[in-house]
């Protein structure tokens, strides 16, 4: 028996329950496990109704009043029969191509793209793939993500299946695709924080187990360098004379060169003394386009060299341990901090050295948010000032902040 309709007003219907046997008498309270409100414009250009189902009359009401602003505006269309895979798919290759932009105004990287891919691919298309794009509801979601969630799957795993499935409607919505976003307000979980600063000791230690990638290392905590910046660092790049390293570019292990993350991740660094004897030998008599690590074509690749390190830091440890046996003292061990975390301790450095958060932010990369930022300049010397207070700072020059540190040996 197919549900029955009472209309209450023009464009709003209360759609009765099947088990509702007088629906004259019932008083629209007959609902007790459906969506009963069911308001609807009508769109001339695809010459159809769009209808959205409300737990309230005033919901649907509401609705109805914005939705014939956008139909009148062209901002809402009629649903299609496009499918969640097949939007995805649209989406992934507009993004790759640049049509799409990110909320920032620009390009996608082609990491965050692979990775949205395979978590949409192995998370999301499987179980809702093959809906249609504007039947995929909030509670829809909901429920997949708790799934996941007792699947055992990490914060970050839950939100990287979501954020773009969060773009793609917001986009729908902005095309006119579907009415509303189902993705919004999901409270997706937040990843707990891995991320380490070392102390100037700390960071030191590290260096003097690394060998030759002690340069490499001492980039990410003295010039605060993301990995692909790192790895698309050329000679040209760093000036000795002048003491600043210039980031133009950022490497992706697929597609190579790219632009870094952001318009601020353009930006030049002041080369510190502590880390200048480090770089000096690895630039001198190069041609400028040369990788500084890496060689004439290429970098250095990323997985193999953390391998590496990680032995050389591990080898240090075990020649310790070997010795407090031998002795009988306590073993003092060296932290292991990875590029990342390097780079994190660099901002750690400025903070304690009394660089501003403005400066500090360009020299990390990091986008200028709000007017003051956009205002705020660096001034001709400001670059070498703030270098001198960093390198005070870890060669504890100024009085109280920390132990006096000797200069990394070079060779």
């Amino acid at each position: 028996m197919a549900r029955t309709a009472r209309r209450t007003a023009v464009g709003v219907i209360y759609r009765h329950s099947r088990e509702c046997t007088d629906r004259d008498l019932c008083g629209n309270r007959c609902n007790t496990s459906h969506t009963p409100w069911e308001a609807w414009v009508y769109s001339k250009r695809d010459k159809k109704k769009i209808r959205q189902r409300f737990d309230s009359q005033a919901a649907a009401r509401g609705w109805r009043i914005d939705a014939l602003k956008a139909v009148k505006d062209k901002k809402l269309r009629a649903p299609t029969s496009k499918t969640l895979r097949q939007e995805v798919d649209e989406w992934l290759s507009g993004a790759r191509d640049g049509r799409i932009l990110n909320r920032r105004k620009q390009r996608y990287k082609p990491s965050v793209l692979r990775l949205y891919d395979m978590a949409l691919r192995k998370r999301v298309l499987d179980e809702l793939g093959d809906r249609r794009l504007a039947d995929i509801d909030h509670g829809d979601l909901l429920e997949l993500k708790e799934e996941l969630l007792g699947a055992g799957c990490s914060a970050s795993t839950i939100r990287n299946a979501f954020v773009p499935l969060q773009a793609i409607y917001r986009r729908a919505v902005r095309n006119g695709t579907v009415p509303m976003n189902p993705a919004l307000d999901l409270e997706l979980p937040t990843p707990e924080s891995r991320k380490r600063a070392a102390t100037p000791a700390q960071a030191l230690e590290l260096l003097e187990t690394l060998g030759d990638l002690r340069p490499l290392w001492a980039t990410a905590f003295y010039a605060g360098l993301r990995r692909g910046e790192l790895q698309a660092l050329r000679v040209r790049n760093v000036d000795v004379e002048a003491d600043t390293l210039g980031v133009e570019k950022g490497w992706d292990p697929i597609d190579g060169e790219i632009l870094p993350k952001s318009e601020a991740g353009v930006r030049q660094v002041f080369l510190l003394d502590t880390l200048q004897p480090l770089l000096t030998p690895l630039v001198e008599d190069r041609p400028p386009d040369a990788f500084v690590f890496g060689g004439p074509t290429s970098p250095f690749d990323a997985r193999s060299t953390e391998r590496k390190a990680r032995r050389l830091w591990s080898a240090e440890n075990g020649k310790r341990l070997k010795r407090t046996e031998e002795t009988g003292a306590e073993a003092v061990l060296v932290e292991w901090f990875g590029l990342h975390e390097a780079r994190h301790s660099f901002s750690t450095f400025m903070d304690h050295a009394g660089i501003s958060e403005t400066r500090a932010d360009r020299y990390m990369g990091h986008s200028a948010l709000g007017v003051a930022g956009r205002y705020r300049h660096l001034l001709p010397g400001q670059i070498s000032e703030d270098a001198k207070r960093v390198d005070e700072y870890l060669l504890g020059s100024t009085a109280g902040k920390v132990v006096e540190l000797k200069r990394p040996a070079v060779g």
